[in-house]
């Protein structure tokens, strides 16, 4: 049986992976698998029929692209054959701007100046009290101020009636405390160094600290004159805070309902109806001047 007819049938239905007719060779980045095509277009081909102008340009620069693919050395493993892609050449732009450096804590500052290189230490040691391994630091660390010891010796000088557990309490929250406003003042030194001009960051000045403390303070001090305006009574009867502020600004003056002195009332009434329907029946607008205005814009 003669198949040959059927086999040249089959072939006739897939293009060669040759391309010709390009004049301009093709531009080829295989680090971002992109190819440039620099020949211009054919404007009577695109204008008689559009998309399979572009279906068939498509098709051969993407064959173009897959030959230069298929040159490339090969690696394979359990995914299959791969080909290893050179390193891009083409400069892509950045879609956000590249980030500021963070500016310096004390302790960097410090160990900068010293020498002092940090180096990776074991999150486990060794307890030779209990002969096991605990965390460095954390919940039932090897740091633990040792509260749960059953007897703590009176240290020398101290006062033997007092409490020894409370006392070790005691420190650790100081410690807490203190830790606590080293690290809100180290906030505030980097908020403030981050609006300082990069160039005096890097000479290592320190950031004014007062010009941080007032600018906080002001912050703080307009949140509290918003929250005050926020009532009805702009802050008249909330509760009184030692060193707070009083709202500024015009404070509306409500009269009473009822009056004994009948000719203020009525005095302040007319006043409101002068301002409304006009004094004596004159006008409240100018007429003449209201045309004149009309008819110079036009």
């Amino acid at each position: 049986m003669d198949v040959s007819g059927v086999l040249e049938a089959h072939k006739q239905k897939f293009k060669s992976v040759s391309v010709e007719g390009k004049v301009i060779p093709l531009e080829y980045d295989l680090g971002l698998l992109t190819a440039i095509d620099q020949n211009p277009i054919d404007e009577a081909e695109l204008k008689k029929n559009k998309d399979e102008y572009l279906q068939s340009l498509s098709r051969d620069n993407a064959q173009l692209l897959f030959n230069e693919i298929f040159q490339l050395p090969t690696i394979s493993d359990d995914n299959g054959v791969m080909a290893m892609l050179p390193a891009p050449t083409t400069l892509l732009p950045r879609e956000k701007p590249l980030p500021k450096p963070k500016p310096e804590t004390r302790w960097e500052k410090f160990a900068k100046a010293k020498g002092i290189v940090n180096r990776k230490k074991e999150r486990m040691v060794f307890d030779d009290n209990t002969g096991e391994y605990k965390p460095r630091w954390g919940y039932k660390g090897i740091n633990d101020d040792g509260s749960k010891d059953w007897i703590i010796e009176v240290p020398s000088g101290a006062n033997p009636m007092e409490d020894q557990y409370e006392a070790r309490r005691e420190a650790k929250k100081e410690r807490i405390e203190k830790n606590d406003k080293r690290r809100q003042r180290n906030l505030e030194e980097a908020a403030v160094a981050s609006k300082m001009d990069q160039k005096t960051v890097n000479k290592g000045e320190r950031p004014n600290m007062d010009n941080a403390r007032a600018m906080k303070r002001k912050e703080i001090e307009n949140q509290i004159l918003i929250s005050k305006n926020s009532t009805a009574s702009a802050g008249k009867f909330d509760e009184a805070i030692k060193g707070d502020l009083k709202p500024k600004g015009i404070k509306r003056k409500f009269e009473p309902n009822v009056t004994a002195d009948l000719s203020k009332e009525k005095a302040g009434n007319m006043s409101i109806l002068d301002r409304v329907v006009g004094k004596n029946g004159e006008d409240l607008v100018n007429v003449r001047k209201a045309i004149k205005a009309t008819k110079s814009r036009k």
